[in-house]
């Protein structure tokens, strides 16, 4: 009896992933919508910073950044104030510290690590001071389907501050980001250029934080692009690539976990994997073929 029950459960479970009848009714419901909204607009301000992130080679940057927006968001709790400001500025302030002191790539990781660790001992302790360790879990693992129409404007006024800040910056960023030094001798303000980036870079990981948590925010900011690396090296394919794959993770994801009621994490991150692989796997097909 002890193992019927769980596995009567588990064929419960799994017969919900062919529910497609469950899956329309919750897809007609308001706060589902307004979730399907937010992680399009995630997906799509991870497919744009994506590819500069990866050619910057700074996805240890994104993972602390994300952390460390909980330390931000610990300490709004701790101080009666708002959640998604604390985590925003946590993240903001962390970003430029990053883009000022981890300029050079040989430095980058150490400054990471440094600030990254001190960041999460403050974090800890604000959490034990709020006294609720469940609320830190939350931050971590991410709201996505309630976020509200509070969260869905946040998402929305930071994916149009970061597509116009990266309209204005791709060009020479890029530059910068293929070959430094070709462009510090021409003039490229580099340093100026990786703080910028990084600010808009927090405010992405910010929103990520607040709506699918800081353990989930690399899966659409890092692997989607690092999978259409594999396929062209060409910088405007890779990110259109970036930003057709970062969506599919996302809206896939958070669909596919309706109706089985399972966080939408695991499918997101399984997604944005098998892309990846997929995507791996075809590059070294095409690399062998042109030898």
């Amino acid at each position: 009896m002890t193992v019927a029950i769980p596995q009567a459960a588990a064929e419960i479970q799994i017969s919900k992933f062919w529910d497609f009848s469950e899956t329309a009714e919750l897809l007609g419901r308001g706060f589902v919508q307004q979730s399907l909204i937010a992680v399009a607009l995630l997906g799509l301000l991870g497919g744009i910073l994506g590819p500069l992130i990866v050619a910057r080679q700074m996805s240890f940057a994104v993972h602390g950044i994300s952390e460390l927006s909980v330390t931000g968001a610990s300490a709004a709790l701790l101080l009666g104030i708002s959640i998604n400001v604390g985590g925003v500025i946590g993240a903001v302030v962390v970003a430029a510290v990053f883009g000022y002191m981890g300029n050079r790539a040989r430095e980058r990781d150490s400054v990471i690590g440094v600030v990254m660790a001190f960041g999460l001992g403050l974090g800890v302790l604000f959490l034990s001071l709020y006294g609720s360790a469940r609320t830190g879990f939350a931050m971590l693992t991410g709201q996505v389907v309630s976020v509200g129409t509070g969260g869905l404007t946040a998402v929305a006024i930071t994916t149009v501050v970061v597509v116009i800040g990266m309209a204005v910056i791709y060009r020479p960023l890029l530059f910068s980001s293929l070959d430094p030094r070709v462009a510090r001798a021409h003039g490229v303000p580099i340093r100026t250029l990786s703080v910028v980036f990084a600010v808009l870079m927090g405010l992405a990981c910010a929103q990520g934080v607040q709506i699918i948590g800081a353990l989930l925010v690399m899966s659409l900011l890092i692997t989607p692009a690092a999978a259409a690396a594999r396929l062209t090296a060409n910088p405007t394919t890779v990110l259109v690539l970036s930003v057709v794959f970062a969506e599919v993770a996302a809206v896939g994801g958070l669909i596919l976990s309706l109706a089985p009621g399972l966080p939408v994490s695991v499918f997101v991150t399984t997604i944005s994997f098998v892309i990846y692989v997929v995507c791996r796997w075809a590059g070294h097909r095409r690399h062998f073929a042109t030898r």
